[in-house]
């Protein structure tokens, strides 16, 4: 097992985009990258969906005026969301170079007439290392975006160690979660939008994820609430604003070595011992002494 840089630091960004403004929250990101870099990270994670936003509001109203308001705003989120490379991502690549960073982001990504939510890898050159979208939506969060495929499956190989990402409740996905560890992923980034209702499952499927693969898992979730929400938004008094965050880091032992933290917009930093992937896998190696490939085997269709 490659073990990429023994140590290093990393970092998890909560924090709220500037709602629906895909400009504006570029900007917000740079400044953090920026922030984060002074503070001697080598591996920035941000939240799911930060930009422009995640789609906080109800998908379906049952009036004429309703779904007119519905429609709002998804028009407003699609003419905000990016494209895969473009001027964006030029911008989000060029912080990540000048920190000298990996940096890893939730974004709503365009792909002609449909929205998918995609995690953007940005390697320390200023690279775009790739992509993972969303394989399966939850709730009403299918009627806003499309479903990855098993190229989004993907660990990425660089020098602090083998890095993937998931979003919300794919920690749940459980072949999905046994095929990244097969693909030997070391470092995994949690992407979350930061419900109330879900604090309890971020904490347990993050801890569990890291025990069951042995691997670091940086915990990256947005936090937002009504005041930060224009009074012009259309469906602000018809949302609930409760997403309070629950950012952190947890090591292969399944154990927080920062956060989580709750409530407001913040960074949390931690160093990173590679050398503890070791130490766990002593005891349990889920795709090596700890598995039972003689009677069960994934096959990923790719």
């Amino acid at each position: 097992m490659d073990n990429g840089n023994s140590k290093f630091t990393a970092a998890a960004v909560q924090m709220a985009p500037v709602f629906l403004n895909k400009d504006e929250t570029i900007g917000k990101v740079i400044s953090l990258i920026e922030e984060v870099a002074l503070n001697g990270a080598n591996l920035i994670v941000f939240p799911e969906a930060t930009i422009p936003c995640y789609p906080y509001w109800p998908k379906d109203i049952g009036t004429i005026e309703g779904r007119k308001q519905v429609l709002d705003a998804y028009t407003e989120l699609y003419k905000n969301s990016i494209e895969i490379p473009s001027k964006d991502t030029e911008k989000l690549a060029k912080a990540s170079k000048k920190a000298g960073a990996y940096v890893i982001i939730g974004v709503n990504e365009r792909d002609g007439g449909t929205l998918y939510n995609t995690i953007l890898y940005l390697g320390k050159n200023g690279e775009i290392l790739g992509k993972h979208r969303k394989l399966m939506s939850i709730d009403s969060e299918k009627c806003i975006w499309g479903m990855g495929g098993a190229e989004d499956l993907k660990v990425l190989d660089t020098d602090l160690g083998k890095i993937g990402g998931f979003f919300c409740y794919e920690h749940h996905l459980t072949l999905a979660r046994y095929a990244m560890f097969t693909k030997g992923e070391q470092i995994h980034a949690g992407l979350w939008a930061g419900h109330g209702f879900v604090k309890p499952t971020m904490d347990f499927a993050s801890k569990q994820y890291a025990f069951e693969g042995q691997v670091f898992v940086i915990v990256s979730s947005g936090y937002i609430n009504e005041d930060m929400i224009p009074d012009s938004f259309p469906l602000k008094k018809q949302t609930i604003w409760d997403f309070p965050g629950g950012s952190g880091i947890i090591s292969p032992r399944g154990e927080y070595i920062a956060g989580p933290i709750y409530g407001k917009e913040d960074i949390v930093y931690a160093d990173i011992d590679m050398d503890m992937i070791i130490r766990a896998k002593a005891v349990i190696d889920a795709v090596g002494h700890f598995s039972r490939p003689d009677i069960l085997e994934l096959n990923i269709k790719d």
